[in-house]
Protein backbone atom coordinates (compact mmCIF):
# COMPACT_ATOMS: atom_id res chain seq x y z
CA UNK A 1 0.00 0.00 0.00
CA UNK A 2 1.23 3.31 -0.64
CA UNK A 3 0.76 6.23 1.83
CA UNK A 4 -1.50 8.34 2.09
CA UNK A 5 -0.21 12.14 1.73
CA UNK A 6 -1.17 13.96 4.95
CA UNK A 7 -0.40 16.52 6.17
CA UNK A 8 2.82 16.70 6.95
CA UNK A 9 2.83 18.88 10.42
CA UNK A 10 0.80 15.30 11.70
CA UNK A 11 3.82 13.15 11.41
CA UNK A 12 5.60 12.61 14.62
CA UNK A 13 8.48 10.55 15.82
CA UNK A 14 7.80 8.67 19.14
CA UNK A 15 10.36 7.76 21.49
CA UNK A 16 10.59 4.02 22.33
CA UNK A 17 8.28 3.97 26.31
CA UNK A 18 6.12 6.78 25.62
CA UNK A 19 2.29 6.87 25.85
CA UNK A 20 0.22 8.06 23.36
CA UNK A 21 -3.51 7.05 24.91
CA UNK A 22 -4.00 6.32 28.52
CA UNK A 23 -6.76 4.24 29.99
CA UNK A 24 -9.47 6.16 30.53
CA UNK A 25 -8.75 9.44 28.27
CA UNK A 26 -10.76 9.65 25.10
CA UNK A 27 -9.10 8.04 21.99
CA UNK A 28 -9.42 10.97 19.56
CA UNK A 29 -6.26 10.04 17.39
CA UNK A 30 -5.37 7.57 15.17
CA UNK A 31 -2.02 6.14 15.13
CA UNK A 32 -0.73 5.44 11.08
CA UNK A 33 2.68 3.57 11.87
CA UNK A 34 5.62 4.63 8.88
CA UNK A 35 8.33 3.04 11.23
CA UNK A 36 8.52 1.31 14.28
CA UNK A 37 6.60 -0.68 16.64
CA UNK A 38 3.49 0.57 18.83
CA UNK A 39 0.81 -2.02 21.20
CA UNK A 40 -2.37 -1.32 22.58
CA UNK A 41 -2.93 -3.33 26.01
CA UNK A 42 -4.72 -3.21 29.59
CA UNK A 43 -4.12 -3.65 32.89
CA UNK A 44 -6.69 -5.77 35.22
CA UNK A 45 -7.67 -5.58 38.79
CA UNK A 46 -4.64 -7.24 39.92
CA UNK A 47 -1.28 -5.23 37.74
CA UNK A 48 -1.43 -8.35 34.71
CA UNK A 49 -0.78 -6.50 31.70
CA UNK A 50 -3.06 -8.39 28.73
CA UNK A 51 -1.60 -6.87 25.32
CA UNK A 52 -4.48 -6.37 22.66
CA UNK A 53 -3.26 -5.85 19.51
CA UNK A 54 0.66 -4.97 17.55
CA UNK A 55 1.09 -2.27 14.90
CA UNK A 56 3.83 -2.60 13.41
CA UNK A 57 5.38 -0.53 9.63
CA UNK A 58 1.64 -0.30 8.35
CA UNK A 59 -0.80 -0.64 10.47
CA UNK A 60 -2.95 1.27 12.52
CA UNK A 61 -3.98 2.06 15.67
CA UNK A 62 -6.70 3.71 18.14
CA UNK A 63 -9.07 2.46 20.93
CA UNK A 64 -12.31 2.03 18.21
CA UNK A 65 -14.57 1.55 20.73
CA UNK A 66 -13.37 5.03 22.66
CA UNK A 67 -13.15 6.91 19.37
CA UNK A 68 -16.31 6.47 17.62
CA UNK A 69 -18.66 6.41 20.83
CA UNK A 70 -16.27 8.90 22.71
CA UNK A 71 -15.81 7.15 25.86
CA UNK A 72 -13.25 6.44 28.19
CA UNK A 73 -10.65 4.04 26.97
CA UNK A 74 -9.90 0.73 28.03
CA UNK A 75 -6.95 0.63 26.53
CA UNK A 76 -3.07 2.43 26.74
CA UNK A 77 -1.07 2.49 23.03
CA UNK A 78 2.90 2.88 24.07
CA UNK A 79 5.97 2.67 22.02
CA UNK A 80 8.25 -0.09 22.06
CA UNK A 81 10.58 1.27 19.58
CA UNK A 82 11.23 4.60 18.35
CA UNK A 83 8.68 4.91 16.16
CA UNK A 84 7.88 7.52 13.01
CA UNK A 85 3.57 8.13 13.09
CA UNK A 86 1.07 9.91 11.26
CA UNK A 87 -1.13 11.27 13.41
CA UNK A 88 -5.31 11.12 12.13
CA UNK A 89 -7.42 12.69 14.28
CA UNK A 90 -11.36 12.53 14.44
CA UNK A 91 -12.43 14.31 11.21
CA UNK A 92 -8.94 13.60 9.03
CA UNK A 93 -10.94 10.86 7.01
CA UNK A 94 -13.71 13.58 6.31
CA UNK A 95 -10.75 16.00 5.41
CA UNK A 96 -9.20 13.45 3.53
CA UNK A 97 -12.30 12.22 1.06
CA UNK A 98 -12.78 15.78 0.27
CA UNK A 99 -9.10 16.72 -0.84
CA UNK A 100 -8.33 13.27 -2.21
CA UNK A 101 -11.28 10.99 -2.79
CA UNK A 102 -9.63 8.17 -4.21
CA UNK A 103 -7.46 7.75 -1.15
CA UNK A 104 -10.29 6.80 1.08
CA UNK A 105 -10.55 3.24 -0.56
CA UNK A 106 -6.57 3.01 1.03
CA UNK A 107 -7.76 3.71 4.47
CA UNK A 108 -11.14 1.87 4.14
CA UNK A 109 -8.72 -1.09 3.22
CA UNK A 110 -6.50 -0.32 5.96
CA UNK A 111 -9.24 -0.89 8.65
CA UNK A 112 -10.66 -3.31 7.09
CA UNK A 113 -7.53 -5.32 7.65
CA UNK A 114 -7.24 -4.34 11.28
CA UNK A 115 -10.98 -5.61 11.83
CA UNK A 116 -10.46 -8.82 9.97
CA UNK A 117 -7.24 -9.39 12.30
CA UNK A 118 -9.23 -8.56 15.03
CA UNK A 119 -11.84 -10.71 14.68
CA UNK A 120 -9.86 -13.92 13.54
CA UNK A 121 -8.10 -13.14 17.06
CA UNK A 122 -10.68 -13.01 19.04
CA UNK A 123 -12.18 -16.19 17.30
CA UNK A 124 -8.92 -18.00 17.97
CA UNK A 125 -8.92 -17.17 21.44
CA UNK A 126 -12.26 -18.76 21.96
CA UNK A 127 -11.70 -22.19 19.99
CA UNK A 128 -7.44 -22.87 19.44
CA UNK A 129 -4.96 -24.09 20.92
CA UNK A 130 -2.15 -22.26 22.00
CA UNK A 131 -0.02 -23.74 19.85
CA UNK A 132 -2.12 -22.58 17.19
CA UNK A 133 -2.41 -18.85 18.24
CA UNK A 134 1.30 -18.80 17.71
CA UNK A 135 1.79 -19.81 14.93
CA UNK A 136 -1.43 -17.71 13.90
CA UNK A 137 0.78 -14.50 15.57
CA UNK A 138 3.99 -15.57 13.56
CA UNK A 139 1.89 -15.41 10.34
CA UNK A 140 0.41 -12.40 11.62
CA UNK A 141 2.92 -10.31 12.53
CA UNK A 142 6.14 -12.17 10.87
CA UNK A 143 8.56 -8.92 11.42
CA UNK A 144 7.95 -8.20 14.89
CA UNK A 145 8.62 -11.60 16.64
CA UNK A 146 12.12 -11.11 16.93
CA UNK A 147 11.64 -7.16 18.53
CA UNK A 148 8.86 -7.98 20.94
CA UNK A 149 9.86 -9.41 24.64
CA UNK A 150 8.93 -13.28 24.74
CA UNK A 151 6.00 -12.17 28.01
CA UNK A 152 4.67 -9.67 25.83
CA UNK A 153 4.26 -12.27 23.02
CA UNK A 154 2.59 -14.56 25.82
CA UNK A 155 0.73 -11.56 27.08
CA UNK A 156 -0.86 -11.10 23.56
CA UNK A 157 -1.46 -14.59 23.11
CA UNK A 158 -3.02 -15.26 26.75
CA UNK A 159 -0.71 -17.79 28.08
CA UNK A 160 2.20 -17.53 30.62
CA UNK A 161 5.89 -16.87 29.05
CA UNK A 162 6.94 -20.73 30.30
CA UNK A 163 3.67 -22.27 28.09
CA UNK A 164 5.32 -20.21 25.30
CA UNK A 165 8.89 -20.88 25.87
CA UNK A 166 7.51 -25.09 25.62
CA UNK A 167 5.22 -24.35 22.51
CA UNK A 168 8.68 -22.66 20.87
CA UNK A 169 10.84 -25.60 21.67
CA UNK A 170 7.88 -28.25 20.47
CA UNK A 171 7.48 -26.07 16.88
CA UNK A 172 11.60 -26.15 16.61
CA UNK A 173 11.39 -30.47 17.68
CA UNK A 174 8.99 -30.83 14.85
CA UNK A 175 10.92 -28.70 11.94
Amino acid sequence: MQPTQYNPNKVKIIIKGQILLNRGDIATKTYFVRKGLLRSYTIDEKGKEHIFMFAPEDWVITDMVSQIYNIPSDLYIDALEETEVEILDNDTFEKINKAQPSSTSTEVERLMKRAAVLQKRVLLLMSATAKERYEDFIKTYPNIVQRVPQKMIASYLGITPEALSKIRGEITRNK
